[in-house]
């Protein structure tokens, strides 16, 4: 009757049972290719094949990702160019009726005083509606806090009846292009009476 053995010990068995037949395996495989130096010759022509083709296929791709890289690289050189060459083009077309404007204002001979300050008053109008379009608003600050971000003060002035720094006149005004600061707003500042 058979001892019985541990499972350690038969774990081990197991093991080197395993290794035995991996050799055994390798070993009628290596018998194999010695058997037939013809396959085995034919297979590696088949490998080197198969390697060439791949080699091939990655080469094209290679080239045909560079070619799209400089078609890319053109595009965008030509479209910054276009950016720069026609960036004003919106800004043109809405300037170009307000020009009209003014030069039918500028044609009318026999026009009355009231007249032209009815057409400057609509030509106006047009100029702010083109500014609000194009994101250009307006900085008119008059009884406004001071703000150095926005305002330039031109001078100070005592005042008693308004706070101190707050805008009470205002020389020029100021404008933003997309809430970025494009001129200052020229003010005159009050300041506590002494």
């Amino acid at each position: 009757m058979p001892v019985p053995k541990n499972e350690h010990e038969q774990s081990n068995n197991d093991t080197t049972d395993q290794l035995v037949d991996d050799i055994e395996q390798d070993s009628h495989e290596d018998e194999a290719k010695l058997e037939s130096p013809e396959k085995n010759a034919d297979s590696l022509e088949a490998q080197l094949e198969a390697a060439q083709e791949k080699a091939t296929e990655n080469w094209e791709q290679f080239l045909r990702a560079k070619a799209e890289m400089d078609n890319l690289r053109r595009r965008s050189v030509k479209d910054v160019e276009n950016a720069h060459k026609f960036g004003m083009e919106k800004f043109v077309n809405e300037l170009i009726p307000v020009i009209d404007s003014m030069a039918l204002g500028l044609a009318a001979e026999d026009a009355s005083a009231e007249s032209l300050r009815e057409g400057m008053e609509l030509t106006k109008n047009m100029l702010d509606n083109m500014m609000e379009k194009l994101g250009i608003e307006e900085v008119d600050p008059l009884n406004d806090k001071f703000d150095p971000e926005k305002h330039q003060a031109m001078s100070m002035q005592p005042n008693a009846e308004v706070e101190p720094n707050t805008v009470i006149a205002v020389m020029q005004k100021g404008y933003l292009l997309n809430d970025r600061l494009i001129r200052p707003a020229m003010v005159m500042v009050s300041k506590a009476p002494e």
